[in-house]
């Protein structure tokens, strides 16, 4: 069983174990050996957000992968999607990216991605633990690497974007939410080089202020500078920019079911799509606006990997999340918040529409998702009185809602998510839940 590795790599405060300086080191050194066996090349390209603990980190995992003879190349501020696309079409074993996306600035994280672009499957995330923790009970002390940030490695991935969408921009104004991490500066200077006009805010990083009401998190701040600037739309990423989220130019919040809707309904007219895949959290009024153009909704777990591989097996080329992480397989192996942010504007080029003109068909129904710290995580099955609490909400609503009750990968949360036509029933049984959850684990 992994105890490090979650859904999404590995999580923690900057500083604390898993992401003190020896670990980090070990699994530097863990992850060199792995590439060895794997792969011909001895180069692992490194990126990282704008965390004021992201340079010590890279350069400790660059000081593990150097005492086994691997070079680290650094790219320095990057997005998530772009560290991706880099350890793809470059000469390297695996990418590192040093984000904890949405969280605030004290935490951090590291994920891995193979050459291939992918995130590594279980398995392979399972054997760079254990060597990790033989390399642990050694008791190596930790020596940090140096680095020296490659300009290049961005800059190519600013162009693979711009190549995606020849037609640019010209004419459009978007106001852009940076989340002051990885987006603050290669957003502006991606859609400016298509030929926009952007009006910036949420991208001056000082180490601190990542997410930091603001960012895709937080649009109250961009829906005000929409409107105040009179932009055609809105974006805004998180941290490490592998989600968006819109407004449009009246202000409405365009999450990713409708981001899905807006992009499916392009690539249904084209006649390259017949259905969509997204998570359970994805919205009834979602898959009920997808079902009026015959498209079809395939539903799977949450986290984005799950998406991703229910993609490849049905060979789709759209599938997201609620949150705004977007996968679009033709153009990128994970989410991208950028490219996202292309298609969309794209969609708005071609149909001559504005975002609430193109999501018009998208009615939500209310949902309430309410989080319950726990101090231990049992078998659903085996909670008598939340399970009591949840068919009694499924009862009621029958297919006009749903009741979906989950643990939370990476945090000691339960997450209760109901949806249903009345607000007030579904925040009933939302609170109804939760509470009966807290009775059966303790709060």
């Amino acid at each position: 069983m992994r105890q490090l590795f979650g859904t999404d790599g590995i999580r923690g405060l900057a500083g604390d174990y898993p992401l003190d300086p020896a670990t980090t080191f070990a699994l530097g050194g863990a992850l060199a050996q792995w590439a060895r066996t794997r792969h011909s090349s001895s180069e692992i390209v490194i990126g990282m957000d704008t965390r004021e603990s992201g340079p010590w980190i890279a350069e400790h995992v660059a000081g593990g992968l150097a005492s086994e003879g691997v070079h680290a190349r650094f790219a320095g501020l990057i997005t998530t999607p772009g560290l991706a696309h880099a350890a793809k079409v470059g000469p390297f074993a695996a990418g590192v990216m040093i984000s904890a996306s949405h969280n605030p600035y004290r935490d951090n994280g590291i994920k891995i991605i193979d050459h291939s672009g992918f995130k590594l499957p279980d398995e392979e995330e399972n054997a760079i633990e254990d060597e990790l923790f033989a390399r642990l009970k050694k008791g190596v002390a930790p020596v940090p690497g140096s680095l020296k940030i490659d300009e290049g490695l961005d800059a190519e991935y600013l162009e693979h974007l711009a190549a995606s969408m020849p037609q640019g921009m010209a004419g459009m104004h978007i106001a852009v939410d940076g989340s002051n991490g990885s987006a603050s500066y290669l957003a502006p200077a991606l859609f400016e080089r298509l030929g926009a006009r952007v009006s910036m805010m949420g991208g001056a990083p000082d180490g601190k202020n990542i997410n930091l009401n603001c960012g895709s998190l937080h649009l109250d701040g961009l829906r005000v500078h929409v409107i105040n600037n009179r932009a055609d739309a809105g974006v805004a990423f998180d941290g490490d920019a592998d989600r968006a989220l819109f407004v449009s130019s009246s202000g409405k919040i365009v999450d990713g079911d409708a981001v899905m809707f807006i992009l499916a309904r392009a690539l249904h007219q084209k006649g390259q799509l017949s259905e969509v895949v997204a998570t359970v959290m994805s919205n009834l009024g979602l898959e009920r606006a997808l079902q009026r153009h015959h498209i079809g909704l395939v539903r799977t777990a949450v986290g984005d990997r799950y998406v991703l591989q229910e993609m490849q097996r049905r060979n789709a080329p759209l599938g997201g999340e609620q949150s705004g992480h977007i996968i679009l397989r033709d153009f990128a192996t994970t989410g991208d918040g950028m490219l996202t942010a292309l298609r969309v504007f794209d969609a708005m080029r071609e149909s001559k529409l504005g975002l609430d003109e193109l999501t018009a068909e998208v009615e939500t129904y209310p949902q309430i998702l309410v989080n319950v710290r726990v101090k231990q995580k049992r078998p659903l099955e085996d909670l008598d009185t939340a399970n009591r609490e949840i068919r009694a909400a499924e009862g009621e609503f029958g297919d006009a809602g749903r009741v979906l009750v989950r643990f939370s990968g990476t945090e000691p949360l339960a997450r209760v998510m109901v949806e249903g036509p009345h607000l007030e029933r579904v925040e009933h049984f939302a609170h109804s839940i939760a509470n009966a959850i807290r009775a059966d684990l303790g709060d």
